[in-house]
């Protein structure tokens, strides 16, 4: 498709929104987009995403899985995952613990790597089939590996990383998790986390917007936004992705 955008949602396995939990069930939401771009510029883009979680009478686990990867003019420009496995404890209807492991690696960011394992205490403020909403507060500890990105003067590909020394630190962090029914067909959510040390602020947040076509196949629109407060020069502190997909729930 020349001088243009050419836009293609792909189905993924997932649920139309950020439904309730069912007991013994794994539910969820997957995501999976392309966009490419030709004519006056030439770029293409996967981003893919799996939410998905388990109640399991007071216990609930929780996995999520993302990644990006793109090119321009042939030349890889985008490449990170992540991922975050969080268990949590309900010892009240409304109040529950909880232990999380993160992961993100970022070939072309700041930092090559960032891991965290963290505990705490988390609160549901609202928590019925519209609407849901809970935050939490916890502390614990993470190992990061900024980078240097060395790149070529023509192409402005990246030809060599510079790695520095591991840092490791106490962090405390901040989570918010929201969504929303808004109408039988369409629902929102959003989910933002706070990690902050010594060495570095992180924050992520992710608002996605689902309408459902039918009872399985829902249209979903999601941007995200991640912030690092002390990523080395010249590399920019703020990452934003948008994304279209098609949505398939069971």
């Amino acid at each position: 498709m020349r001088n243009g955008l050419l836009l293609i949602a792909l189905i993924s396995v997932g649920a139309a929104a950020d439904e309730m939990p069912v007991q013994g069930q794994w539910t969820g939401k997957g995501q999976l987009g392309y966009v490419a771009s030709q004519g006056n510029t030439e770029s293409e883009s996967i981003t893919a995403a799996l939410d998905t979680s388990l109640l399991s009478n007071a216990w609930k686990h929780a996995l999520h899985l993302g990644g990006l990867y793109g090119k321009n003019k042939s030349i890889v420009s985008a490449e990170r995952w992540d991922t975050l496995w969080q268990t949590d404890y309900n010892f009240s209807p409304d109040m529950f613990t909880f232990g999380a492991l993160r992961y993100a690696n970022d070939q072309f960011g700041g930092f090559a790597y960032q891991a965290a394992v963290t505990v705490g205490l988390g609160y549901k403020f609202i928590h019925n089939e519209s609407t849901q909403l809970d935050g939490q507060l916890g502390m614990g500890f993470r190992q990061s590996r900024s980078q240097d990105l060395i790149k070529d003067e023509d192409t402005g590909a990246v030809i060599d990383r510079i790695l520095h020394p591991r840092t490791n630190e106490f962090i405390a962090t901040l989570g918010v998790n929201y969504a929303q029914q808004l109408t039988t067909t369409t629902g929102i959510s959003n989910k933002l986390l706070v990690e902050t040390g010594s060495s570095n602020t992180l924050v992520t947040d992710a608002f996605s917007l689902n309408v459902k076509m039918t009872d399985r196949l829902a249209l979903g629109v999601g941007l995200s936004y991640q912030y690092n407060s002390k990523p080395p020069e010249p590399l920019k502190k703020v990452d934003t992705t948008e994304t279209m997909n098609v949505v398939y729930s069971f």
